[in-house]
């Protein structure tokens, strides 16, 4: 079996392990204590404090990214300005277009007028031709006839008036 040590010498042990935490803590709560005073001291000596810093790198992002917003701005209106001066000269050419659309459709109607008078004429100087191709092919035939004819009027005439003298009257 397992003795049990006499009540006296646990007693002991007991206050030296009690004391023991307090002055642990004590150390500790010094030690805690020197480290921020010696942060604080550090930081008031080199005046660089991280949130100096962070607010200043904030700050920093903010100034960076309000002109960044600008130069967006900037350039957003400048393409505008360009979209604008494009969606113009579209319309420009655009009215251009439609009169040239205009005037193709005159040109072609007149063209169509002109064509269909050239072909009236076509016909009409074929006309013409056969008509004049048809006398001249008569006429050769036809012309000594007439020519005799026309010798025999002028006698025919004198004698009917060589009649007329004659007769009573």
């Amino acid at each position: 079996m397992i003795e049990l040590a006499p009540r006296n010498s646990s007693t002991i042990s007991v206050t030296r392990i009690g004391v023991q935490p307090i002055a642990i803590g004590a150390v500790a709560l010094i030690l805690v204590v020197l480290g921020i005073g010696s942060i604080a001291l550090w930081r008031a000596y080199t005046g660089n404090a991280p949130e100096t810093d962070r607010v200043a790198a904030t700050r920093q992002l903010q100034a960076r990214t309000a002109q960044a917003s600008e130069q967006l701005v900037e350039k957003t209106k400048g393409l505008e300005a360009t979209q604008q001066e494009s969606i113009d000269q579209l319309q420009v050419v655009q009215d251009q277009l439609q009169t040239v659309r205009r005037l193709l459709a005159s040109q072609q109607t007149d063209t169509k007028k002109l064509s269909e008078q050239v072909g009236g004429l076509t016909e009409a100087i074929n006309g013409l031709r056969e008509s004049f191709a048809s006398t001249q092919a008569t006429e050769p035939a036809a012309e000594p006839t007439r020519r005799r004819s026309a010798n025999a009027k002028p006698h025919a005439i004198r004698s009917a008036h060589r009649k007329r003298g004659k007769s009573p009257g």
